[in-house]
């Protein structure tokens, strides 16, 4: 058995078991893809795929721990490069990192001017997408950490660091009637437009959610996935937004005002993304103290060995 075989097998499955696609993924013809596929279930001698005649329609129930386990494998053989690279020079290399908007743009800024500072050659990759993209990017090993508000579904390869609390506030336009109510309640809230996350971030959801438990329906105008974007249409006017306290900044939103809103909407917690299959260089740990500090080398090591047990086979 090859890793190629492998590479081939996970590539047809992630490209929804279309052949063409994944032989054009990798660079190579659909009947080179086939006959690995065929090898491979010759060697293993089982079947790992579904079919109809040639149709393949998914994976068999061993296909489906296969797929799994050719994951793992595959992600062990690319770290190799990087256990080798680590031990020739640690301080050079690439650190990519998935995040949404509001990291990128917000918490991970000193993060990065001091990152950069201490590893001036390590090139950082700061990949911006939803949070159900940072877990995949993880999972395929195409991401070194993940950070979002997203608790995600289980997956036994992903640790999750609990990070930072992020609170949240009520953005006006500066003079907002509103403003005037030392607690606005939801019911003042929706007395106005107002301008939310999208229902696929989880601060999207909360905001949602809190006026859907109170049975109340608020008017609104705008969604979006940047804090930057609902700060501009707020100060233009078109609503009332709620957002994270950090993606507010007084010295440059000048045209906003700001109202605590956090005896209305719970705080969601932040994670720090691994995946225990990974390897975790130096400074890949450095940089996640830096975001958190009480998350030192010592205790990520020890979470992702627990992790690793528990999800052996």
């Amino acid at each position: 058995m090859k890793l190629q075989q492998l590479r081939y097998f996970c590539q047809v499955v992630q490209h929804d078991f279309n052949i063409t696609h994944a032989a054009n993924a990798l660079f190579t013809s659909q009947p080179g893809v086939s006959k690995q596929l065929k090898l491979l279930e010759q060697q293993l001698g089982i079947d790992v795929f579904l079919r109809n005649g040639q149709k393949i329609l998914g994976l068999t129930e061993a296909g489906e721990e296969i797929f799994e386990m050719s994951r793992h494998i595959l992600t062990a053989a690319s770290q190799l490069h990087d256990v080798a690279q680590h031990f020739k020079d640690k301080n050079s290399g690439q650190l990519t990192v998935a995040t949404t908007h509001l990291h990128a743009r917000y918490s991970l800024l000193p993060v990065i001017k001091e990152f950069s500072k201490r590893y001036p050659n390590v090139h950082l990759d700061l990949i911006q997408c939803s949070p159900d993209e940072i877990d995949a990017l993880l999972l395929d090993g195409k991401a070194d950490i993940g950070i979002s508000t997203n608790e995600g579904t289980e997956h036994l390869d992903l640790v999750r660091l609990q990070a930072k609390t992020l609170h949240v506030c009520l953005a006006t336009p500066r003079g907002h009637p509103i403003l005037k109510k030392a607690k606005p309640s939801l019911h003042d809230i929706a007395q106005y437009p107002l301008i939310v996350y999208d229902s696929r971030l989880n601060s999207g959801r909360l905001v949602l959610d809190a006026f859907e438990k109170k049975e109340i329906k608020p008017t609104i105008v705008l969604t979006a996935v940047d804090a930057d974007v609902i700060k501009a249409y707020v100060a233009a006017g078109l609503g009332i937004a709620i957002l994270q306290e950090m993606a507010y900044e007084p010295d440059r939103d000048v045209e906003l005002g700001v109202a605590s809103v956090r005896h209305l909407f719970p705080s969601p917690k932040t994670y720090v993304v691994l995946n225990r299959a990974q390897y975790v260089r130096q400074f890949t740990f450095d940089f996640i103290t830096l975001f958190e500090p009480r998350w030192q080398r010592d205790t990520i090591r020890q979470v992702l060995s627990r992790a690793a047990v528990a999800g052996s086979p």
